[in-house]
């Protein structure tokens, strides 16, 4: 796997990262990095715009990890965290999606014909993970490590379903980014053999050796050792205005609350996760994250030190955090037919959580195309996790005024605005 993003469409290298590379850290590299930063926004013509005192809205995964390049790399000289929600373990808050989440990094298990911009930023996001987890390793609390699967298994259980995933998966094939690597087609039988506890109802099978999984709850526990270990300050009100907040410069990751700050047409979608803890002398949990369409419906089951998260629902109910009865029912009976162990699991979480979604499946990435303060990093819907680390280098990109990632072109908040 490559650990770096490609260069842009025109040849061109941004300065302009996401802190997290080898030498971005603080000290002597971080003021190498701020120099050749400052020499490339030089060339392009551009004006370097700092910050003494820069404030993230959102505390959450996507915050969490801007806030800390920032800090890392002296981008300012305050870094701010706003988040009101301090109700998990350690102040992480655990009203945010991604304390919900999957934790899966998916773009070619997640591909879809038609969203070719999607998926480029995924596979961009997918290649700086690496270099992200490294950064992150002395942060990391005691106990499971954050990354809790190096592979993804993708099947369909009937005829329809398998039609569906073929189209889904050689359309992903053909996309300028895939290598065999990262996504091939594989027979039942090596399916038995790598995933044996699976039951015998694939009717087609693909296996992602680049894809994975981290635990959403452990990254979101080292992010905020490592934004605490940088300096960084939390505030914990509510933020009703971007008008009223004290800072040179803004980063906008609230996710669902972005569509009141800033007007985007981020919407909330409401989606439910199971959490199973394993039982003495139950079956062990797959190798790797297990993907599934289950009779048209989308299922997932993703290791987790100690047990399994199976999700997840999807419904259009607004401001809606409640679990179903009906939600649980086709979660456990979907996953009973691809993973039959699971019966003897314990059902240790019930959860809810809502995804900040945009109409077209990007998030928002970047300058603000009205207020030089602000910076987008919102509207990741079910991707947050998986797309953080693109998402850091194009605010990085956007506070330093210089290119960023190619892939995030597409994501421009003023995308809707232009028609």
């Amino acid at each position: 796997m490559t650990s770096r993003a490609a260069a842009d469409d025109d040849g061109h290298r941004p300065a302009a990262d996401d802190g997290f590379r080898p030498g971005a850290g603080a000290g002597a590299g971080a003021g190498a990095a701020a120099a050749a930063v400052a020499r490339e926004a030089a060339d392009n013509g551009i004006a370097r715009i700092g910050a003494r005192r820069l404030a993230v809205i959102g505390g959450s995964v996507i915050g969490l990890a801007c806030a800390w390049s920032a800090a890392r790399t002296k981008l300012a000289t305050e870094v701010v965290i706003y988040e009101p929600d301090e109700s998990g373990p350690d102040g992480v808050p655990a009203a945010a999606a991604a304390w919900v989440a999957g934790g899966m990094l998916a773009p070619f298990s997640e591909a879809w014909p038609g969203e070719e911009a999607v998926f480029a930023l995924g596979v961009d996001s997918l290649r700086r993970w690496p270099d992200m987890l490294d950064a992150l390793e002395p942060y990391v609390p005691p106990g499971p490590p954050v990354r809790t699967a190096t592979h993804t298994h993708m099947l369909a259980v009937d005829e329809a379903d398998a039609r569906d995933l073929d189209m889904a998966m050689e359309w992903a094939a053909r996309q300028p980014d895939s290598t065999d690597a990262d996504l091939r087609r594989i027979t039942r039988r090596e399916l038995r053999e790598a995933e044996p506890s699976l039951a015998r109802v694939a009717r087609a099978a693909y296996r992602m050796d680049s894809e994975g999984a981290v635990d959403n709850r452990v990254l979101l526990a080292a992010l905020t050792r490592a934004c605490r270990a940088e300096g960084v300050r939390w505030v914990r009100s509510a933020v009703t205005s971007l008008d009223d907040v004290d800072a040179d410069r803004i980063v906008l990751a609230a996710g669902s609350g972005s569509a009141e700050l800033a007007g985007l047409p981020v919407r909330p979608v409401k989606g439910e996760v199971l959490r199973l803890r394993a039982r003495p002398g139950c079956e062990d949990p797959p190798r790797g994250v297990v993907r599934a369409f289950v009779r048209g419906r989308p299922l997932y089951l993703v290791p987790r030190d100690g047990g399994l998260v199976v999700g997840a629902t999807q419904y259009e109910h607004g401001d809606d955090r409640q679990v179903t009865v009906a939600g649980v029912r086709d979660l456990l009976a979907d996953a009973e037919t691809i993973f039959p162990g699971i019966g003897e699991y314990e059902l240790a979480e019930a959860i809810a959580g809502l995804r900040p979604m945009s109409p077209d499946n990007l998030p928002f990435l970047g300058a603000d195309p009205t207020d030089p303060r602000v910076i987008h990093a919102t509207g990741h819907g079910r991707n947050g996790i998986a797309l953080t680390p693109v998402t850091v280098a194009a605010v990085w990109a956007a506070l330093h005024a210089v290119r960023g990632p190619a892939a995030a072109r597409a994501a421009a908040p003023d995308r809707f605005a232009r028609g």
